[in-house]
């Protein structure tokens, strides 16, 4: 695959319409049978999600933490992919591991102390490629660290703003 041929005409039109670059992704969640299952739309897929086993899910779909660190997964495989394609380093194979580390204390809310959400995230690559320098593999990695998206957006969170409606009263938040 020449990955220059397919992103030329699409860098092009950015640079000459740089309001053509911007995108909007969305996803959307609903409710299920149960307060600890649900849906979620994700590119036109549908998943099922459910609250993790250690605060009462029954461990036979993928939670919301999973969901996260799936993401950051996907978006580090796919980025690494396209950077050694658009070095043209020969890659026998790339894989990326995710992990998230989180105490359920303050998910809870058992403990004060302890933060909601994970506190620690490692993302380990694994990368075969024989025929790339050292110097290839430290640019693939910076490169690559530099355009995840996902990785990016963890890292240097954007403000998150929230609107709460209700169906029996006005909006009645910010």
């Amino acid at each position: 695959m020449d990955l220059r041929s397919i992103q030329k005409p699409l860098k092009e039109q950015y640079r000459s319409d740089p309001n053509s670059s911007r995108i909007t992704l969305k996803a959307h969640g609903a409710q299920s049978d149960t307060p600890i299952a649900c849906s979620v739309e994700v590119g036109q897929k549908l998943f099922e999600a459910q609250a993790h086993s250690g605060v009462g899910g029954s461990g036979t779909a993928a939670c919301s933490g999973d969901l996260l660190l799936g993401a950051l997964a996907a978006c580090a495989q796919l980025t690494c992919q396209l950077v050694a394609a658009a070095m043209g380093i020969p890659i026998e194979h790339i894989r990326v591991d995710v992990e998230g580390e989180m105490d359920l204390r303050g998910t809870l809310g058992i403990s004060k102390d302890v933060p909601v959400g994970f506190q620690d995230i490692h993302a380990r690559f694994d990368i075969s490629a024989p025929e790339a320098t050292p110097e290839q593999l430290a640019t693939l990695k910076e490169k690559t660290e530099q355009y995840c998206v996902v990785m990016r957006t963890l890292m240097q969170p954007p403000a998150i703003r929230t609107s709460w409606v209700s169906t029996d009263y006005a909006d009645y938040t910010d």
